[in-house]
């Protein structure tokens, strides 16, 4: 099955940002497009923003005058539903409410033709649902776009249960034949990206909650630490803290309320109170004209360790080893394998965060998961009540002696960083075994979608394979509710034998 042919007419029907920006992608591909919206008037502004944006692609160079003369020629505002009656794909991107969706699409069944394409651009709702409604569901698909359409690659494909695969194949093709990157994916809550990104601002939170840490420095912490864009606080003010809240109460109600989806209180507070992010003025920061930028904690400067003992294999943070010799400090080897620490000259240890807090273990300082420690600008240490100062204080000189800043954090089991990614992991795995999408479609959008560092898999294998489970399995040991308890995928990920190593490890 190929691609609409750039000779067969494109409806939107619904004319707000997603519209237009769906209504500019098939138009600059080279399909006649025409826009209708119930509200009198609002296609024909919609079809003269859309030909304003064109202006200013011809501006910038990215489009030649006669290829915007030609797109504009090519664009109509439709006066009624019945004007699309020849129109080979119709995309839906109106209110997000079943009823309403479900009542177009009936309307359309009756007014296009047999083998005209039926799309729904919708984020939360289920594409089975909206097909329910239709005497012929097999020609409905999802088409999600990510805002701003025309600018972000990524198109998720969604098949719903009764989805053909002529339709999906078909939809597929000409998402890509318009220059998108698209992924195929099951109909599940959230599809891939909202249903796999859920921890990303669900562990910010919680360890905003558990008073571990202040916004500005969890932040600071998944961007300088983990590669992440942006953090979740700021991401969320950015996205609007209702619509964020409103994705993840959608994807816990739709799972019966898992509680892997559970909403943040905090964030419900927040949306109560009307701070919304930036388009209020105010969310978890104030966005207000004369507002200063929130700082992250950082640590004052402290003196290095003259050494450290390495005890056994630090696995994802090896590569600190070779820092530290780099930094002029000397690494001593211990024969003797007794874990994965580095021991530090008071006689304290530190280690890559586990799941384990530090009140368990007399005298230990962990530091948590980095995307890559030589260039991450920023390391997050964890300390209890019954932590020495000076183990606390060497900790905090030898990544300073790396040229990290150092943010120091309350006793908070898996950092920040480290147990984001694992439950990024598990999730995705569970995802792939329930299947949802592939590993490489659940990487590609991971990565084109948020915009993540790299896809959960890559994670995966670059970790260990049993890096995430034996994480979680100590969260889950401490936090019984559910919450962390590592999926069944991810279990038998663990224990699998890999065949080319001969072994699980």
């Amino acid at each position: 099955m190929t691609a609409l042919d750039l000779s067969s007419p494109v409806a939107v029907v619904g004319t707000g940002t997603m519209g237009q920006g769906i209504a500019q992608v098939a138009l600059v591909a080279g399909h006649p497009v025409r826009l209708y919206d119930t509200a009198p008037g609002r296609a024909q502004d919609a079809a003269d923003a859309i030909g304003a944006r064109l202006d200013r692609l011809v501006e910038k160079d990215r489009l030649t005058g006669a290829d915007r003369d030609a797109a504009r020629a090519r664009l109509t505002a439709a006066g009624t539903l019945a004007d699309l009656a020849d129109c080979s794909l119709v995309v839906e991107a109106v209110l997000e409410r079943l009823d309403v969706k479900q009542e177009l699409f009936r309307e359309l069944e009756d007014i296009v033709g047999e083998d005209c394409l039926l799309a729904t651009n919708t984020s939360s709702l289920s594409v089975t649902a909206i097909g329910g409604a239709l005497r012929n569901p097999g020609r409905l698909v999802g088409l999600h776009f990510f805002n701003p359409a025309p600018l972000l690659p990524l198109v998720e494909v969604v098949s719903g249960f009764a989805t053909d695969v002529t339709s999906a194949t078909r939809a597929y093709e000409t998402a890509r034949a318009w220059g998108k990157t698209p992924v195929a994916c099951a109909d599940t809550p959230g599809f891939i990206v909202n249903r796999i990104a859920r921890p990303f601002y669900a562990e910010a939170f919680a360890v905003y909650e558990a008073q571990g840490a202040d916004p500005a420095t969890i932040d600071a912490v998944l961007r300088e630490s983990g590669g992440f864009k942006m953090g979740a606080f700021e991401l969320t003010d950015l996205i609007g803290q209702d619509v964020n809240e409103s994705v993840t109460h959608s994807v816990w109600q739709s799972f019966f309320q898992d509680v892997r989806f559970t909403p943040s209180l905090a964030q419900r507070r927040l949306v109560e109170s009307g701070r919304l992010g930036r388009k209020s003025g105010h969310g978890w920061y104030d966005h207000g004209p004369d507002a200063e930028p929130a700082e992250p904690h950082t640590a004052e400067p402290s003196q290095p360790p003259a050494y450290v003992t390495a005890e056994g294999d630090l696995g994802p943070a090896s590569e600190l080893l070779a820092l530290i010799r780099e930094a002029g400090i000397q690494v001593r080897e211990d024969e003797e394998d007794h874990g994965t620490r580095l021991v530090l000259p008071s006689g304290g240890q530190l280690a890559l965060a586990d799941g384990q807090t530090s009140v368990e273990f007399r005298d230990v300082v962990y530091f948590d998961l980095a995307l890559d420690y030589r260039r991450a600008t920023r390391i997050a240490l964890s300390a209890s009540q019954d932590t020495a100062p000076q183990t606390l204080a060497e900790a905090i000189g030898l990544f300073q002696a790396l040229g990290k800043d150092v943010s120091v954090i309350g006793d908070v089991p898996g950092m920040i960083v480290a147990r984001t990614v694992a439950r990024i992991v598990d999730l995705a795995h569970d995802a792939v075994a329930k299947g949802v999408a592939t590993e490489e479609d659940i990487d590609t959008a991971m990565r084109l979608g948020v915009n993540y560092p790299l896809g959960p898999f890559e994670w995966s294998r670059r970790l260990g394979r049993n890096w995430a489970y034996a994480l979680l399995d100590d969260l889950h040991l401490r936090d019984p509710s559910g919450r962390y308890a590592p999926s069944l995928a991810l279990y038998r990920h663990a224990y699998a034998t890999d065949k080319r190593e001969g072994s699980t490890s």
